[in-house]
């Protein structure tokens, strides 16, 4: 693979200090990315030596991996430095001091890493530096905030770049758990067959947060929890674990089928919508004190194909609520239970559920009734559990914007969305976007609205679960 000079537009911004440095450097490290460099550059006025210190300071303080002090002076080595204000001149010459040092062959990886309104003018910045041959660029969300301004989008970045060499990133998509569900789902027997309407009964994908605005206010107040999550993050995941077989794990193949699951969804109903409000959100600095703005949305959504027509997907997401989490829960049909007397326990505690955490940790839980020991027939619910934390191999494992940045460095787009599939989820959201539910309110550090419950009755939210997950390092877990 060629040698990488990545080009971070918003290089002093809080995601490219709590993230993408602290990964960057761990590719260096891991030598991923061979002949690694960065040309940073941003808005603020500092010096080469100013934005080393900001950097170096962020990595100390936000990579999840003990930093090797030498490896850091190694990496502020191959750091270029081009304040905004310099021009376009200073990062077309920045890149070309990188590539003489990396050679001709050499490919550029623009990362935007900017506000929305800031993306077309970084894009055609880039166009006037001459930056764009042997070059990918990746985009941060939201793409648009209707299908319009979704199309319009697409639109101007197709007169700069052609879709091949635009990535449109999904940190979830990025994380091991999230991709554990391909290998579970296909690689093993005992579960693809049954990955169907006839067994299973449906499944929910749950992103809740405790975290609150995070000094975004005039971001949010213009997006909200819908187009700022679920377009964006949630169908990605729901296109993720309702896909077909694909012929093969090329990129290709598999956002194919994403496409497909994306094509098959029904227009989203503004009844099957619950939105909410946390109470205290137009106290916030920057939020109209009238605002209709929803900081939670519950949903019900169906994939109208073959093998999930009639099964419902419920995804909820929101800020400041009791736990924060990214779950999905697949919840198998009951089987008869007319062989079992009324009090042996059976179904008392729900269907048996198999489930991924798509945190950091990257667990999955398979639950289901089991005997009692003694006399009688009295039933529990138990479980097996998985953790990637429990193996070997667990310190290999990529940080979710790690491993973007090194696909969309190799040209690997399985993990990111085309336009024809973010146009379409805009398009089924349309009916959503016209007619809007009310906002209700919710306590801060609760679940949502009470409405939720309603929402997904007959079934109940698997979050809070009924037990924790076990630590295996706690006697007794």
């Amino acid at each position: 693979m060629p040698a990488t000079t990545v080009v971070l537009f918003g290089a002093t911004g809080d995601l490219a200090k709590r993230k993408l440095l602290p990964g960057m450097l761990h590719l260096h490290e891991s030598q991923l990315l061979e002949g690694l460099r960065l040309v940073a550059t941003s808005l603020d006025d500092l010096t080469r030596d100013e934005f080393l210190d900001l950097a170096t300071d962020a990595i100390r303080k936000y990579s999840k991996r003990e930093v090797n002090e030498e490896d850091l002076r190694e990496f502020a080595d191959r750091v270029h430095w081009v304040p905004g204000a310099a021009g376009t001149q200073a990062l077309r010459d920045a890149v070309l001091e990188s590539e003489k040092i990396l050679g001709p062959e050499a490919r550029r990886l623009h990362y935007l890493s900017v506000p929305p309104n800031a993306a077309l003018p970084v894009v055609h910045q880039i166009k006037e530096a001459g930056l764009v041959e042997r070059s990918r660029i990746v985009m941060e969300k939201p793409f648009g905030t209707d299908l319009a301004s979704a199309k319009q989008l697409n639109s101007e970045l197709h007169k700069v770049f052609r879709e091949e060499q635009i990535f449109r990133i999904d940190h979830f998509l990025g994380k091991e758990a999230a991709q554990n569900i391909l290998a579970f789902r296909f690689a093993n027997g005992l579960f693809e067959p049954i990955w169907h309407r006839n067994h299973i009964d449906h499944i929910q994908i749950d992103v809740p947060e405790t975290l609150g605005l995070e000094q975004r206010a005039d971001f949010y107040e213009a997006t909200g929890a819908y187009k700022d999550m679920v377009v964006t993050h949630l169908f990605q995941v729901l296109g993720f674990t309702a896909m077909e077989p694909p012929h093969s794990l090329e990129p290709g193949a598999i956002t194919d089928e994403k496409s497909k699951v994306f094509n098959s969804m029904l227009p989203i109903e503004p009844s099957h919508v619950v939105r909410g409000q946390y109470v205290g959100y137009r106290d916030e600095k920057g939020v109209s004190r009238e605002s209709e703005t929803e900081t939670f949305v519950a949903l019900k959504c169906y994939v109208d194909n073959w093998r999930w027509a009639g099964v419902p997907f419920f995804l909820r997401t929101g800020k400041r609520m009791a736990e924060s989490g990214r779950i999905i829960s697949i919840a198998f049909k009951e089987p008869p239970r007319s062989m079992f007397p009324p009090s042996s326990g059976v179904g008392d505690d729900g269907p048996d559920h198999l489930t991924f955490d798509l945190a950091d940790r990257a667990r999955m839980s398979l639950s289901f009734y089991g005997k009692r020991p003694g006399p009688g027939m009295a039933l529990d619910k138990l479980s097996m559990q998985f953790s990637m934390q429990d193996t070997d191999w667990a310190g290999a494992a990529l940080e979710a914007y790690e491993r973007l940045i090194y696909d969309a460095a190799r040209g690997d787009a399985t993990l990111f969305s085309r336009a024809e599939g973010i146009e379409r989820l805009w398009e089924i959201s349309q009916p959503l976007l016209d007619n809007p539910p009310p906002v209700r309110p919710y306590k801060q550090g609760t679940w949502g609205p009470n409405q939720i419950h309603q929402l997904i009755a007959p079934f109940a939210w698997r979050l809070p679960f009924e037990r924790p997950w076990r630590d295996p390092n706690v006697t007794g877990a």
